[in-house]
């Protein structure tokens, strides 16, 4: 009889679970092509199946430190996923994976810093607007190479009146607010020629974090976002809506994120079935109504899917569907599935895989000559805009251009 061999991980639950998600893989190799460290760097143990094999080995006992440098290189992309024949949660694994590594290794004490320093500063609205706010000012001064990873500062403009009956609640997010405060201006003003209104909710909703194995600030996050949320939904909010598609696919998770909380359970499960990203509210017929009289030229643009848009949530299509309602010629573009290399913090811990995936991405987002690119993730959107020649904007900036344009 074959016994499989245990380690401390074996007999837990998160050990338990990861276990029995890695038994569906049938290493038949589908997902390499799928994922984009394996593209450029080549190692297996960068590719789904080698982590997949690495993880199995910590539960059974080997070091953490086997792992570690592997995962940390996943950017959580899970293009991989749609290309697995089993239907391997490769995701879950991945969250179950880092937890223990994270809880099996201690890091050297500059990495555990950069770490800690990370999440502090992207997760905490009001000092992540001070220090960019800062770096804004000193920005002339910079070099070059650095000075590009600063956006520059946006002029903002007021949010329409909350007029409507309809209400939705729209998440605020953390760096959101500071590096690109017209999505949700953008947002707002489409929805309220909708005939809906936006209630903000400020702060984390621990997104972050959680791809950066931190369960406990991750959890903490969440645990506030779900009682603002359900303050707004119990005061008549309809939905809840993200604009960035990196919180809205942990924020649909919660009820798994929070399994180990029993007295959010409840309160969890709501939020998460409450959530939408901002293209699942749009009807694209209402776009082509408010632009019925527009007769301008289409303007060409380029949509870069984030992976947490089209892997994490399933939702290809939806935005390109929108564009074209608002009158806007789609470009065509090559590899559209992979990764820029943004993935959350992936860009400062691993800038030069994440430079080298975003100028693959560009490569093929520019092969079209757009004038400009449309994405769905503000963290996608700050990345690629670093080196872009042409503007990148999020797609509902660049919906509100065109009806703007339409009523004059």
């Amino acid at each position: 009889m074959h016994v499989e061999p245990h380690g401390i991980h074996a007999d837990t639950d998160r050990g338990r679970e990861a276990r029995e998600l890695i038994r569906r893989c049938v290493h038949c190799g589908f997902c390499l092509e799928a994922c984009p460290t394996y593209r450029v760097l080549g190692d297996e143990r960068d590719g789904p199946r080698g982590r997949i094999y690495l993880i199995k080995q910590v539960i059974e006992g080997a070091p953490a430190t086997v792992a570690q440098p592997h995962l940390d290189r996943c950017l959580t992309c899970r293009a991989c996923e749609p290309a697995c024949p089993s239907g391997m949660q490769y995701g879950r694994l991945l969250d179950l994976g880092r937890e223990i590594v994270e809880e099996s290794s201690v890091r050297p004490v500059t990495e555990r810093l950069a770490r800690k320093a990370l999440v502090r500063a992207l997760t905490a609205p009001s000092l992540f607007a001070t220090l960019l706010r800062i770096g804004q000012l000193i920005r002339p001064a910079l070099p070059a190479p650095l000075a590009t990873t600063i956006p520059p500062r946006e002029p903002t403009r007021p949010y329409p009146a909350a007029r409507h009956a309809r209400r939705m609640v729209v998440l605020d997010g953390c760096v959101q607010p500071a590096i690109a405060p017209g999505i949700n201006i953008a947002a707002a003003r489409v929805l309220d020629r909708i005939g809906i209104s936006l209630v903000r909710v400020p702060g984390c909703c621990g997104a972050l974090a959680h791809h950066l194995g931190d369960a406990t600030r991750a959890h903490a996050a969440a645990s506030r976002m779900i009682t603002a949320c359900e303050a707004a939904l119990d005061a008549g909010c309809e939905t809840i809506i993200s604009t960035a598609s990196g919180c809205g696919v942990v924020v649909k998770d919660y009820a798994q994120l929070l399994r180990a909380r029993p007295e959010l359970a409840t309160a969890a499960r709501r939020i998460a079935a409450a959530t939408r990203d901002l293209s699942e509210v749009i009807d694209p017929a209402e776009l082509r109504r408010l632009r019925a009289d527009d007769t301008g030229a289409a303007a060409s643009v380029a949509f870069q899917s984030p992976c947490t848009l089209q892997h994490g949530q399933r939702l290809s299509g939806r935005v390109e569907n929108l564009l074209q309602a608002a009158g806007y010629r789609l470009a065509s573009v090559r590899d559209a599935d992979l990764c820029c290399g943004s993935a959350g913090g992936h860009s400062i811990l691993k800038p030069a895989l994440a430079l080298e995936l975003r100028a693959r991405k560009l490569n093929a987002l520019l092969e079209a000559a757009p004038t400009a690119i449309g994405t769905a993730n503000v963290g996608c959107l700050a990345h690629l805009a670093a080196a872009s020649p042409v503007p990148v904007r999020h797609w509902i900036e660049l919906v509100d251009a065109a009806l703007a344009a339409g009523e004059r």
